[in-house]
């Protein structure tokens, strides 16, 4: 049985939000090429922010499609939504408000993370009762020894469920390793088994066909592989596959006219697929919605995002949250803790504040120039390399980059400002031996404060709190370099023109200026006009 999910997974990056054109055409073309099956969304309680119709897939929205003669109707709830219901039964009655005669659905599949399923078990036996055919979906049970897979198939085997899934929820099985799973469920469960591969490590095809080999009667897929994270094994190729095995003719046509027409121009506006990110949190076992919340933020670049990833792999992150997600890149909330005051060393200096950009390599000599004749305060973010001889302090804060960067802070000759005294044990053990200079940090929304020895700024971006010691140490001006943008449209550019913004009409802020190239919209003057 090859059930499609596109409208259920892919939603998540575009808040089920399909049109009702994409939806006919989609289900006459899946129709077409084989699928069985076509979970055309949630049925969901959570009725904040807009959703589009697939998030709840009422039973009067299913009703207006024309469903093809050959395609059977599900929809998938997750189990959390019910136990948090002061009555789950209450909530089923509500989502499901008739009986699976009545109603153009026939399946229903429950989402449950592995401590979820005994609280389950009494939705699946009313959905039952109800007439509908009921799926269990176990979610990241990869790292699960065999005992305990074969212990949850036994707590579902008398429960009424007619098929249970297992999903890849972070992507990084093997195909051996999805076989060691289905023969683990073998043990407890004689009936039909189902498996939902995610692709993070370009794995999802193989390890589905694996699964299907070792005797799994149930596999997903969606179109062009949409889904949360990297996205699934892709239905395109999984009605090849299945019309050799079946021996069968599949026609492919209407699908790949609908890829060229509606998905592709999809997926490159949402940008579903693996990528070397998605592949290491596979690899590391983090649910692939940290990723993907990271990719479409605009507030990380590269190395936020792999250090980002390397903190979450450290703490653990196989389930998502934004609470983890924010945590991991900015704990500086409450009273801020500092001793070192900037203005020991600023007061009334000009600071040039290297950035990351090309623009520092692409005017290195004349920067260099610049120094030596003026003589300002040289102030790095970060790691920066160019003009490492000339650097009089660097400037660090941002919590993942710290992880990521602490070894390469150590060879650094340069004495680090950060907020030394409250950082956790952990890192300040790894600096230790390196010059630091404690001063304190706050994170507070859209506001800027300064003071002797501690600063607030509206985020942990380093620029931000570099900004913010200028201003603390009474700087009489800041200049810019390498401060070029990502583009006038990106959203990270937008994210810097607003923070510059916010600092420039704050009580004490330093003028600033830019002397390479710079979209962030500040004043600007060629470092070539006075080097």
């Amino acid at each position: 049985m090859l059930l499609d999910c596109t409208l259920r997974d892919g939603g998540y990056y575009n808040a089920w939000d399909f049109s009702r054109e994409l939806i006919v055409d989609y289900l006459e073309a899946v129709a077409q090429a084989g699928v069985d099956v076509v979970e055309i969304g949630f049925r969901s309680l959570d009725a904040r922010g807009f959703k589009g119709a697939c998030a709840y897939s009422r039973d009067d929205f299913i009703r207006d499609l024309p469903i093809p003669d050959s395609l059977r109707i599900g929809v998938m709830v997750n189990a959390s939504d019910l136990l948090a219901a002061d009555d789950p039964c209450s909530a089923l009655t509500h989502l499901f408000p008739v009986a699976a005669q009545d109603s153009p659905v026939s399946l229903v599949r429950i989402a449950c993370h592995t401590h979820e399923v005994s609280g389950a078990k009494p939705a699946v036996r009313w959905l039952v009762e109800q007439g509908y055919q009921v799926g269990l979906n176990l979610m990241q049970i990869a790292d699960r020894s065999s005992e305990d897979i074969a212990a949850l198939a036994a707590q579902v085997a008398d429960s009424g469920v007619s098929v249970l899934y297992f999903a890849d929820s972070t992507g990084g099985l093997s195909p051996s390793q999805t076989v060691t799973i289905v023969e683990a469920l073998r043990r407890e469960w004689p009936g039909p088994l189902g498996v939902h591969a995610h692709d993070n490590m370009g794995m999802a095809l193989q390890n589905s066909l694996a699964a299907m080999n070792a005797g799994v009667e149930w596999v997903d897929s969606t179109v062009t592989g949409m889904g949360r994270g990297p996205g699934n094994t892709r239905t395109e190729d999984l009605c090849i596959e299945l019309a050799s095995l079946r021996s069968t003719s599949a026609n492919l046509v209407p699908l790949m006219k609908l890829i060229r027409q509606r998905f592709q121009p999809m997926k490159s506006q949402y940008g579903w697929g693996t990528n070397p990110y998605y592949y290491l949190s596979g690899k590391y076992g983090i649910h692939p919605s940290y990723v993907q919340e990271m990719l479409h933020n605009g507030c990380y670049d590269e190395e936020d995002i792999l250090a980002a990833i390397e903190h979450l792999r450290v703490e653990g992150g196989k389930r998502f949250s934004l609470n983890t997600l924010e945590a991991s890149r900015q704990f500086y909330r409450g009273d801020p803790i500092g001793r070192w005051s900037p203005a020991s060393v600023m007061a009334g200096r000009e600071v040039l504040l290297l950035g990351t950009g090309p623009g520092v390599r692409q005017h290195v000599d004349a920067l260099r120039r610049y120094v030596r004749r003026y003589e300002p305060m040289v102030l790095a973010l970060n790691t920066q390399p160019e003009l490492a001889d000339l650097i009089d302090l660097r400037v660090a804060c941002h919590p993942v980059r710290l992880v990521a960067d602490c070894e390469e802070h150590t060879r650094l000759p340069q004495p680090l400002i950060t907020p030394a005294s409250m950082l956790p044990e952990d890192v300040r053990q790894a600096l230790s031996g390196k010059t630091l200079l404690d001063f304190g940090l706050t994170v507070t929304p859209e506001h800027f404060a300064f003071s002797e020895h501690y600063c607030a700024t509206p985020s942990s971006l380093v620029a931000a709190y570099a900004l913010a010691i200028a201003a603390s140490g009474k700087a009489s001006r800041v200049l810019l370099a390498g401060f070029d943008g990502y583009g006038s449209d990106d959203e990270r550019t937008v994210q810097m023109r607003k923070l510059i913004q916010t600092y420039s009409s704050t009580p004490g802020a330093c003028p600033l200026t830019a002397i390479t190239p710079s979209q962030y919209g500040v004043p600007t003057e060629s470092v070539y006009a006075r080097a």
